[in-house]
């Protein structure tokens, strides 16, 4: 059993942010061969942070409805509402991120607008 969600996630978290080392990336490559498909790829390849909330979005759909399709005296039930629970939480945290880079950008336009506000330049 795999959390093939988490996995494709760190593996786009990791090409967006530009962090985790080549064995990480490995490891997690290694984690989704047979795997890449649908939203799980999307993730995995993701460029962007709207991609990875996108994917995401997506890859909580099929997994929920998995989910709602199980006998919940399946071996697999709880371990597959774990799996929904922390993919829930994963996309609570990048949207986090997502909310933390914009006040960023925003910031900086600000600090920008004050620079020119306390030092005109006349052109």
């Amino acid at each position: 059993m795999s959390c093939y969600e988490i996995e494709a996630l760190r593996l786009g978290l990791m090409t967006v942010l530009g962090v985790g080392d080549d064995s990480t990336r490995d490891h997690a490559e290694k984690e989704l061969e047979g795997h890449l498909d649908g939203p799980i790829k999307g993730l995995a390849e993701a460029d962007s942070l709207a991609a990875i909330e996108r994917h995401l979005d997506a890859a909580l759909v099929d997994l929920e409805e998995e989910v709602a399709a199980m006998d919940s005296d399946d071996p697999e039930y709880d371990y597959t509402r774990g799996r929904l629970l922390a993919v829930r939480d994963a996309e609570r945290a990048v949207q986090r991120l997502s909310a933390q880079g914009e006040s960023i950008v925003d910031g900086l336009g600000d600090a920008h607008d004050t620079l020119h506000e306390t030092f005109p330049v006349e052109e």
